[in-house]
């Protein structure tokens, strides 16, 4: 049995078209649990529908997956051999402007919300919006609200100054699910070293994102780069505070990568991708045990490995999940 079968693996941030074949996927790349992302421009009516469809998926392909409302199930997962499923927004446009909805989206296991996609929207702006106004007072009260019932505040693809702000408003910790560090590589949805050590020096978790435009070496990377980037990461941030969450975008298409770049999904072009080719070596969520064996060959130890690989996300969601 290798290292990797022996972790907690928890991906902080999967966007794949998903379905059977992804479920399969996750279980060969021994991952016991996933951000799943169920909305990203989606309205409430939408929403529910998808997370309807994830309902389905539990009933059919129960030996593959569960769903995720506490972190005994993802312990519970890793016992049963499936993989748990977090349910997890990418913006905040499910509630469009009704707080309590945040609480019925809770009851429906959602337990991590992006407060903003890349553009504006009620709570403030995203990383690609041209003025940032910062937090709205709506905004501030829903990040009250997701700390009171428990849902983890998300800032990957926010504004830097609705970033500060909400980091400043948030009672309990933050996270970024799923960046890169501007310091190595100039680019909107990168954060700066500032921000990294905000989130953390509160408690809060990092997820490094491998996600090719953002990467210093871009499609010339390798899981190697990316093992070195989590290592930057641990080096400055701390080894109980850095995580990691990938942004596979396994199966979608081209439609759905300009569904993603234009505002609210069909809007103005907000930047272009060029060519979407994961680091080689984890390229597919099934490589998932190359990064465990790329962080081996950095000489770190076992108990480094199993935090970066999961238990830092464990750690993080008992504190904003109030367990």
């Amino acid at each position: 049995m290798s290292v990797h079968d022996d972790l907690t693996v928890i991906d902080g941030l999967i966007i794949a078209n998903w379905g059977p074949d992804v479920f399969r996927a996750l279980r060969a790349g021994g991952l016991t649990a996933v951000n799943a992302t169920c909305a990203v421009w989606e309205g409430a009516r939408p929403t529910l529908d998808n997370i309807a469809r994830w309902l389905g998926w539990f009933d059919r392909h129960a030996d593959l997956i569960v769903p995720v409302r506490k972190t005994a199930d993802i312990r519970a997962a890793k016992e049963a051999g499936r993989t748990g499923i977090i349910f997890g927004f990418q913006n905040a446009t499910p509630i469009e402007d009704r707080l309590d909805y945040l609480a019925l989206y809770k009851q429906l296991g959602v337990g991590i919300i992006q407060v903003t996609y890349n553009t504006q929207n009620l709570i403030g702006s995203g990383c690609y919006e041209s003025r940032d106004s910062g937090l709205s007072d709506f905004g501030r009260d829903v990040i009250a609200e997701m700390n009171r019932i428990g849902i983890a505040v998300d800032l990957s693809h926010v504004g830097p100054k609705t970033t500060d702000d909400a980091i400043e408003a948030s009672r309990d910790p933050v996270v970024f699910s799923h960046v890169l560090p501007a310091e190595l590589k100039a680019h909107p949805r990168n954060k700066d070293t500032r921000q990294l050590r905000a989130v953390v020096d509160r408690g809060g978790l990092v997820g490094v994102t491998m996600f090719p435009p953002f990467l210093p070496k871009g499609t010339a990377s390798t899981v190697d780069d990316y093992a070195e980037i989590i290592a930057w990461m641990v080096d400055r941030l701390g080894e109980d505070h850095v995580g990691y969450g990938t942004d596979f975008t396994q199966g979608h298409d081209d439609r759905f990568f300009e569904w993603i770049t234009r505002d609210k999904g069909d809007g103005r072009w907000l930047t272009t991708f060029g060519e979407v080719k994961n680091p080689r070596g984890i390229e597919r969520i099934e490589e998932t045990p190359n990064l465990t064996a790329a962080l081996e060959r950095r000489g770190w130890k076992a108990a480094r490995i199993e935090k970066v690989m999961g238990l830092n996300w464990i750690s993080y969601l008992e504190r904003v999940w109030h367990e």
